[in-house]
């Protein structure tokens, strides 16, 4: 059971690169030319599917988006060596990292057209180590509250057996996109 849920994860986050690269996605900045006109849920779906760059620090700690929907989204995250502290243990930031991405596009896929956020606080409590043989670690994030000015979500990270190894919080504020 675990290596085939461990194999099917990697290869959920192998299609969902695929998918990105298929329809020319690279990491990058979307201008606002590229998002005018979308909610926050179309803003995540043409990421996924190529249409638009996605984040470049995706790339750095080889995670993806993989799920989204309104008030939820899923990263897939695989540990490497090079996300390792001295110990050999994944960097707090790391996981920081991917709970931040997943609590943000929670919120995100919740915002009208011609609306952004950006974290104002980010609560991250680890409490399983991880290394890079843990596999490919799941950040799912469901959105708590959407207002007009401050948003709030929480998420876990599971590995393939459900193993709790981070839980987190985060409130963003929300604000029109400039011209």
């Amino acid at each position: 059971m675990y290596r085939n849920q461990q194999t099917c994860w990697t290869v959920q986050h192998q299609a969902a690169l695929a998918r990105l690269r298929t329809g020319g996605g690279k990491p990058g900045i979307a201008s606002p030319d590229q998002i005018a006109g979308m909610t926050g849920l179309q803003i995540l779906h043409a990421m996924m599917a190529g249409e638009l760059p996605y984040p470049p620090m995706n790339d750095t700690a080889n995670m993806t988006l993989v799920e989204a929907d309104s008030g939820w989204a899923v990263f897939l995250g695989i540990p490497e060596l090079r996300h390792c502290n001295p110990f050999g243990t994944v960097h707090g930031g790391w996981f920081s990292t991917l709970l931040d991405s997943a609590l943000g596009c929670a919120i995100q896929s919740a915002l009208p057209e011609g609306r952004r956020y950006t974290t104002v606080e980010l609560s991250v409590n680890i409490v399983r180590a991880a290394a890079p043989s843990s596999g490919p670690l799941r950040a799912a994030a469901t959105l708590i509250h959407s207002g007009k000015q401050i948003a709030t979500a929480q998420a876990r990270v599971e590995d393939e057996n459900g193993k709790l190894y981070a839980h987190a919080t985060t409130t963003c504020v929300v604000f029109d996109r400039r011209a």
